[in-house]
């Protein structure tokens, strides 16, 4: 297999029945042929990664997924890592090309990518992890992250001595937002007066901005935080855990990161939920639509282990918070709030 990938060069890997990796160089080959379609015996799927597989975050999890996809369904996969913003495009459309039947475009800084290309190759489906778009071939893979972030929330008003928490991640989009109102709205429903400040770092790998952003925090009295970043991400743990504050992980259980500072983690199995799209996308059955996939899917959303700190009373309320959101009896609902669109608390008595 040989082909163009736009001016700059890209490591793929691609498992096949021989396996091996390309280097794929530049051109300027603008050709927008549609893919051909494969049958299922020879079903092949991608994802572009916004950062490194290696990062036990994000990353990791997305190149776990499409593993997964090709040890249960025997799919062929790719993969590529760094995409940068301006290449998105390229990179989704050279898939495309390539006859890839669905590619993932991994975060939802893709979502304009997927919108630009997508009609220009109609038999190959593009689904983006935390996107917030649909189409004749597009799909949007959404966790319920505020569910999640919702329960770490009640802990972290239980744990907090000043009232002041925080979360940081890499960009601002509906995904953050999500998570970063659930946050908040766990917090107020203990207590309404405590304060939640966001950040964003604008890089989700930069570990000097993550360091920066939480040592900002840290000096206006914030005594929790809430982090999603992906290699970034231990070093707010770890810089927690040394000005002895709290912290939460996320995507992936990262208690053993920083003991001391990490309550708990949301904990994403992306690997799952790519494996469930993909299993659609093979009996033809995906739609056009935004799948959201929360609590009561355990296998794709959950918190990790708790830490020993939490006391026992505050465990067992998170537990029975996740319970009625599993059973809709709390339920996260758009409203507005000082005029703006967001969510808000909505509890069923029923």
């Amino acid at each position: 297999m040989a082909g163009n990938f736009g001016r700059r060069k890209f490591i793929v890997y691609a498992s096949s029945a021989v396996g091996g990796s390309l280097l794929l160089k530049g051109c300027t080959n603008n050709q927008t042929t549609p893919a051909n379609t494969s049958s299922n015996n020879n079903f092949k799927i991608a994802i572009a990664l916004p950062g490194v597989i290696s990062d036990k975050a994000w990353n990791q999890s997305g190149y776990e997924g499409i593993q997964l996809a090709k040890q249960k369904l025997g799919v062929e996969i790719a993969h590529v890592e760094k995409v940068a913003q301006p290449d998105q495009a390229e990179v989704l459309s050279d898939f495309a090309r390539r006859g890839y039947n669905l590619v993932f475009a991994h975060g939802g800084q893709f979502d304009a990518a997927i919108q630009q290309i997508a009609s220009q190759f109609p038999n190959t489906f593009f689904v983006g992890v935390n996107g917030n778009v649909s189409g004749a071939n597009i799909a949007s893979l959404r966790l319920e992250h505020l569910q999640a972030s919702y329960l770490c929330g009640i802990i972290a008003a239980g744990m907090t001595k000043s009232n002041k928490l925080a979360y940081i991640a890499g960009q601002e989009f509906q995904a953050t937002q999500e998570e970063l109102r659930g946050f908040e709205l766990g917090a107020k429903s203990i207590k309404k007066d405590i304060q939640v400040n966001s950040t964003f770092t604008g890089d989700w790998n930069d570990v000097a901005k993550a360091k920066e952003a939480t040592l900002a925090l840290i000096s206006t009295g914030v005594d929790v935080i809430y982090q999603w970043l992906d290699s970034a991400s231990a070093t707010v743990l770890q810089t927690a855990g040394d000005k002895n504050i709290y912290a939460f992980g996320n995507t992936i259980d990262q208690l053993e990161i920083a003991p001391k500072s990490v309550l708990t983690s949301a904990v994403k199995h992306l690997d799952a939920a790519i494996l469930y799209l993909t299993d659609l996308a093979k009996q033809k059955q995906i739609q056009g639509k935004i799948y959201k996939l929360g609590l009561e899917r355990a296998d794709i959303l959950a918190l990790g282990k708790f830490n020993q700190l939490i006391p026992a009373a505050i465990q067992k309320q998170v537990l029975t918070s996740k319970e009625e959101i599993i059973a809709k009896k709390v339920i996260f609902e758009d409203c507005k709030d000082a005029g703006k669109d967001t969510f808000c608390i909505k509890k069923n008595t029923v």
